[in-house]
């Protein structure tokens, strides 16, 4: 069974996860290429697809929005699962009580519910390097207040992103095994 992994991420967490999640469906002995949503020009010839991005306000990278958008057909006539990266921090619920997590759920997983059916959707905790941002976003990582909101280091849960990995595998019904 043949799985494209397809990402866009902007400083490499995202990319990171992709990576995590081709890793951990190859130890399943699932066939998987991991690629950057723009460097994908066809969609053709696999079974299963995996599609993430980061999210900034709400919303995927236009890259990832546009490999969904106009592959849709291909997309919908097979299992997919779509995840997203964004949330920094460790906080389990945000001041109102409400879940970190479900809060930073991009737009699209609503959008796309409909016309791709995914057989399953996760937001996962990011990464953030303020040395690393740069172009207009540093002008706004260095506004007041901003750079003290945002916490630094990596908050991704490897294992909660493995665990996921292997719920695709098994739905795939790929050998047990691997991770």
């Amino acid at each position: 069974m043949r799985v494209l992994v397809a990402y866009a991420s902007k400083y490499g967490a995202t990319e990171g996860i992709a990576q995590r999640i081709g890793e951990t469906l190859r130890g399943r002995e699932l066939e998987v290429k991991v690629a950057k949503c723009s460097d994908v020009a066809e969609v053709s010839g696999y079974d299963a697809y995996v599609v993430g991005s980061a999210a900034y306000e709400f919303n995927w990278r236009k890259e990832a929005r546009k490999l969904v958008e106009h592959n849709t057909d291909q997309l919908a006539a097979h299992p997919v699962w779509l995840f997203s990266s964004g949330p920094l921090g460790t906080e389990k619920v945000d001041k109102e009580g409400k879940d970190v997590l479900q809060g930073a759920e991009p737009k699209q997983f609503k959008q796309y519910a409909d016309l791709l059916h995914p057989r399953g959707t996760q937001v996962f905790r990011g990464a953030y390097d303020h040395d690393k941002v740069h172009g207009a976003d540093r002008i706004i990582a260095w506004m007041p207040g901003i750079r003290d909101a945002m916490p630094q280091g990596d908050f991704r849960e490897w294992d909660v992103i493995d665990t996921w990995a292997m719920s695709i595998a098994d739905a795939l019904g790929a050998p047990a095994g691997g991770r």
